[in-house]
């Protein structure tokens, strides 16, 4: 069984942790308003998902 020859510090440890999440995420168009949206997430432009209106628009 391999066990750390010398204690890893914080800061080396979290520098390797950090890396998982390197590229941007993926945005995609309303169907509504055609504004740039997170894919699954409320449209904050004009409030709908999945066709229906959720939120009341900031637009408007």
């Amino acid at each position: 069984m391999a066990v750390p020859k010398r204690k890893m510090s914080k800061a080396r440890r979290d520098k390797r942790r950090a890396n998982w999440k390197l590229t941007a995420p993926g945005f995609i168009a309303c169907p509504q308003c055609h504004e740039p949206k997170m894919p699954h997430h409320v449209c904050l432009d004009c409030g709908y998902y999945d066709g229906k209106q959720v939120i009341a628009a900031a637009a408007e």
